[in-house]
C-alpha cells in the first residue's frame, strides 16, 4: 500500500474512534496521561450524576423529592439504594406516574425488609 492510503485508513479509523468514544483526542486516549484520565472520569461521573438527577425529577414529586433529600443527609446509602431502586422501575417502565412521598416510604421500608443484611454488613463509612 502506499503511504497516501495508509494515511487516508488512518483518518478514517480516527473519525471513526472519535465518533464513537465522542470528541476524545489522542492525547486524551494515550494511558500515559493520568490527568486527562482523571478529568474524564470525573467527567463521565458528573453527566452520570446529572443523568440520575434528572430521572429522579421526572418520577418523583415535589414531597418525596425532599424526602429523598433529607433520608441522602441521614442515611447516604440507604438513600442511594432507593434511588437505584427508582432509576431501575423507571427504566423498566414500571412506575405508572410519579411517585408520591407516601409511595416513597413504601418502597423504603421494602428496601430496608429486603436488604437488611446487605446495609447490616455493610456499614456506613464515617
Amino acid at each position: 500500500m502506499a503511504d497516501d492510503e495508509l494515511e487516508a485508513i488512518r483518518r478514517q479509523r480516527m473519525a471513526e474512534l472519535q465518533s464513537k468514544h465522542g470528541s476524545l483526542s489522542w492525547n486524551q486516549m494515550s494511558p500515559g496521561d493520568s490527568s486527562n484520565d482523571q478529568q474524564g472520569q470525573q467527567e463521565a461521573k458528573q453527566k452520570e450524576t446529572e443523568m440520575r438527577n434528572s430521572i429522579l425529577a421526572q418520577v418523583l414529586d415535589q414531597s418525596a423529592r425532599a424526602r429523598l433529600s433529607n433520608l441522602a443527609l441521614v442515611k447516604p446509602e440507604k438513600a442511594k439504594a432507593v434511588e437505584n431502586y427508582l432509576i431501575q422501575m423507571a427504566r423498566m417502565g414500571q412506575l405508572g406516574g410519579k411517585v408520591r412521598e407516601l409511595d416513597l416510604k413504601h418502597m423504603w421500608t421494602y428496601i430496608i425488609e429486603h436488604f437488611r443484611d446487605w446495609f447490616d454488613r455493610h456499614p456506613r463509612k464515617s
